[in-house]
């Protein structure tokens, strides 16, 4: 009798024991795939009951729930709302949610394999899990000041430590104030979105890695560059044919210098009097030289076409490939089909300013649980090696000249050694262009690279006098501490 009895103890353990294990399954192992899903409308309301963490900058709360007496007991709020909107994005009841807030939700609810501790607790207890906070590692000084610098005019200004590629500061404008969106009444939600994203200036969209993408103009000749040097055929000397206009092949169109000038005054000019004074022709012979392949791979090397999430997703920069030679001559002076966006551009600076190695940008300081637990700390790590030691160096000189000296002038600081490199693109429309800086300082030992874009559709105006300004204010904000 005693044996049965414990056959059937044993196999009553067993089912509980499979039932326990079925059920840490899915609440542990599998939250995340289930929080995550669009179809789970009972988590997506359950999230508004519960507290979701906050989003940090500089340690103070810019995203955070609050209590409220409503169906949902916590409302999300958002602090300096424009300033951040465009990283920090919205958390919707019924448009979905974006930027931050939809990059890291699973960790914001609480529902990220990596609380797979807490979540088992809250299991054990019947209570609901609290979402861990994210810290970010935009500099609130240098973000106000990105943002003041750009003032009422549409663009973005990124700027990032090339040593460990940590992002201080990201600015998008036109901006929004995502408070609206965060309602809990659905019709206020639904007008507030209706309205942004109707508007034609595109105030949804983060500039900085996303949107419209850019024409990268002249900025795209410090790649052109580091091609050259890194080549092994050609020297900041090496010479090339100066004449005041060039015939692109099979066409009646020519290539001409900004304002039709000549690139100096001699029939020749070198590579780094052709980047000093930021002339189109000379870069369209290079670029046949070296031909597409050797560009595009260099391209890739910066990280144009690859998906890079930072966690925000970044679209992808663009070299076209299958180019004639009027479309290569054309895009070696970053026109044609060349797109990028703001972060690329300041992806090629910073390998530069770092001696050829770029590290992976990145948004996040860390993940912090509710017990103060850090359930991440990320750790910088190298992208990818574009160029070698000695190009970086050889452009960096030539890229200090280029603001001593040549056509970036407005980016200089007093008693600081800063190299970058200006463009103004021409935008497709009639009048539109975009003005660009990227640089860096201080040059011996950099601290910040930038890249500063201005959408404008006047008919005047240079990367210098547009761009540069803000750059220089906002690489000056971060060497003063």
């Amino acid at each position: 009798m005693i044996t049965p009895l414990r056959r059937v103890g044993i196999v009553v353990l067993a089912m509980f024991a499979a039932l326990f294990v079925s059920s840490s399954v899915i609440h542990v192992v599998a939250s995340e795939d289930i929080a995550l899903d669009s179809r789970n409308v009972r988590t997506l309301y359950e999230s508004f009951s519960a507290e979701r963490g906050q989003i940090l900058v500089g340690g103070v709360p810019v995203a955070r729930s609050i209590p409220v007496e409503t169906q949902f007991k916590f409302l999300r709020t958002y602090s300096d709302s424009e300033l951040y909107a465009p990283v920090v994005g919205y958390y919707t009841l019924n448009q979905g949610n974006a930027g931050i807030e939809s990059a890291l939700n699973s960790v914001l609810t609480g529902q990220a394999n990596s609380q797979a501790f807490e979540q088992l607790i809250a299991l054990v207890t019947g209570t609901t899990p609290e979402g861990a906070s994210v810290a970010l590692t935009i500099d609130p000084k240098i973000q106000r000041i990105a943002w003041d610098a750009l003032g009422d005019q549409r663009g973005a200004v990124v700027a990032l430590d090339p040593a460990t590629g940590r992002i201080l500061a990201m600015v998008s404008k036109p901006s929004f104030d995502p408070n609206p969106l965060a309602s809990h009444q659905n019709s206020v939600v639904l007008d507030a979105y209706n309205t942004l994203s109707d508007d034609p200036s595109n105030p949804l969209a983060n500039r900085v890695i996303a949107g419209d993408q850019y024409f990268p103009g002249s900025v795209f000749k410090v790649l052109m560059v580091a091609a050259a040097l890194d080549s092994g055929r050609y020297s900041a000397e090496s010479e090339f044919p100066n004449p005041p206009e060039l015939a692109l092949p099979l066409s009646t169109d020519t290539v001409k210098n900004s304002g039709g000038r000549l690139c100096g005054g001699e029939e020749t000019v070198t590579l780094e009097e052709a980047f000093r004074l930021s002339c189109n022709i000379p870069f369209a012979e290079l670029g046949l030289e070296l031909g597409e392949n050797a560009i595009g791979s260099l391209a890739d090397a910066f990280g144009f076409g690859a998906t890079l999430e930072i966690p925000l997703r970044v679209t992808p920069s663009t070299f076209p490939r299958g180019m004639d030679q009027a479309q290569l001559m054309l895009s070696s002076f970053g026109q044609y089909d060349v797109r990028v966006t703001p972060l690329q551009v300041a992806m090629m600076s910073a390998a530069i300013a770092n001696n050829g190695d770029l590290m992976r940008p990145n948004l996040v300081d860390s993940i912090i649980a509710p017990n103060l637990r850090v359930l991440q700390d990320f750790q910088p790590t190298i992208y990818s090696s574009p160029v070698s030691p000695s190009t970086a160096r050889e452009l960096t000189r030539m890229m200090v000249s280029n603001v001593s000296q040549g056509v970036a002038s407005n980016a200089a600081i007093l008693g600081v050694d800063v190299a970058g490199k200006t463009g103004t693109a021409e935008t497709g429309l009639d009048t539109g262009r975009s003005f660009w800086f990227t640089g860096f300082a201080p040059a011996e030992a950099p601290q910040v690279v930038v890249a500063v874009v201005v959408e404008g559709d006047r008919s005047e105006g240079s990367g210098n006098s547009v761009a540069a300004p803000i750059a220089r204010k906002v690489m000056a904000a971060v060497m003063s501490g």
